[in-house]
């Protein structure tokens, strides 16, 4: 099942950009009236445990988000359809080289350099949807050089699930082992070599996954 091996026969990963308000204020973003998303290779997953290269030169951020992992292909899917689509869930973090982000906002350009990197997309197992009911309830939370740095729960996004599959799947296909990243809660920051990063999804009180990363100097 291609699902359940996300992480090595996905065809494609699709971030959704800005879903926590509080996230988009801390960044002095505006707050999106209707979803958005880019694009991110698939070479940047790397699996827990393992290592996160810190490219020269940039300021690498954290964002701990849901991994909403497709089960069956579709476009065009109807909101009312789209749980009909999900296989499972993954804990997943969207890195981002902040400095090389910010530039290319300035500059009018596409964000792929900084979301693209190789180790740029750290996920965990696949979690079936069985164990996820309501992926609205979870809570999500990282921890760098072992202090809490962010601890959010899933509710607060602004577009819920079968509204990003319904956008997503208007303008491309998506097929089965496809990730979709649903956006970070407030406190993301910098990752830097050598610190020790971990984060972990809980449903009603359980803990569901838990990732564990080393941060290290890209060579």
């Amino acid at each position: 099942m291609s699902a359940r091996n996300f992480a090595r026969t996905g065809r494609k990963i699709v971030a959704i950009g800005r879903n926590y308000s509080e996230h988009a204020k801390e960044l002095g973003n505006a707050v999106p009236t209707a979803p958005f998303f880019f694009l991110k290779p698939v070479s940047s997953y790397v699996e827990s445990p393992g290592k996160i290269e810190i490219p020269q030169g940039c300021i690498v951020h954290h964002e701990v988000e849901l991994g909403v992992v497709i089960g069956k292909s579709g476009r065009n899917i109807a909101e009312s359809a789209a749980y009909e689509h999900i296989s499972g869930y993954a804990l997943a973090l969207d890195l981002t080289a902040r400095n090389l982000q910010d530039e290319a906002k300035k500059k009018g350009l596409p964000w792929s350099a900084a979301k693209g990197f190789d180790t740029f997309t750290p996920v965990g197992p696949f979690i079936s949807a069985t164990e996820i009911p309501d992926p609205h309830k979870a809570r999500l939370w990282i921890e760098v050089a072992g202090q809490m740095k962010q601890n959010g729960t899933t509710d607060a996004m602004i577009f819920r699930i079968p509204q990003l599959i319904h956008h997503i799947s208007r303008i491309m296909t998506l097929e089965e082992g496809d990730l979709v990243l649903t956006g970070t809660p407030k406190g993301v920051g910098p990752i830097s070599p050598g610190d020790s990063v971990v984060a972990g999804l809980e449903y009603q009180g359980q803990e569901l996954s838990r990732i564990k990363f080393d941060a290290v100097a890209r060579t």
